[in-house]
């Protein structure tokens, strides 16, 4: 299966303070408007996004058809597919995706642990 681009998505206390830390670490801004509380930082192929008050948790986050620059794949698994797939192997899914439709969607599930997995597909 083929999930596309892998970022963590932080929720921080103070979007100017880690926006600062995640630069001294060598992240630089790749997309998100600071007035608006959120960032995407990119230092090679890792992604964070920064998010000031906008989820209570931190989120694993998948980006079908999307590499890690936000570049379309030419080969990708849509959301809907992968939905199937999860719910053929009795993976229970917090929030689903319209089966039927096409393009941006996205469906929310937690692993055993509880941690929250986020996959956004935006084409």
């Amino acid at each position: 299966m083929k999930l596309g681009a892998f970022s963590i998505s932080l929720n921080v206390k103070d979007i100017k303070a880690s926006k600062k830390f995640y630069e001294t670490l060598g992240f630089s801004v790749l997309a998100g408007d600071l007035e608006k509380n959120y960032l995407i930082m990119k230092n090679g192929n890792s992604l964070i996004g920064l998010f000031h008050g906008m989820f209570e948790n931190n989120i694993l986050t998948f980006n079908p058809g999307w590499d890690e620059s936000g570049t379309t794949l030419e080969s990708f698994d849509d959301i809907r597919d992968i939905q199937k797939h999860l719910k053929t192997n009795n993976i229970s899914l917090v929030q689903e995706t319209e089966e039927s439709g096409t393009g941006p969607a996205s469906l929310v599930l937690t692993d055993p642990d509880g941690n929250t997995i986020l996959i956004d597909q935006h084409i």
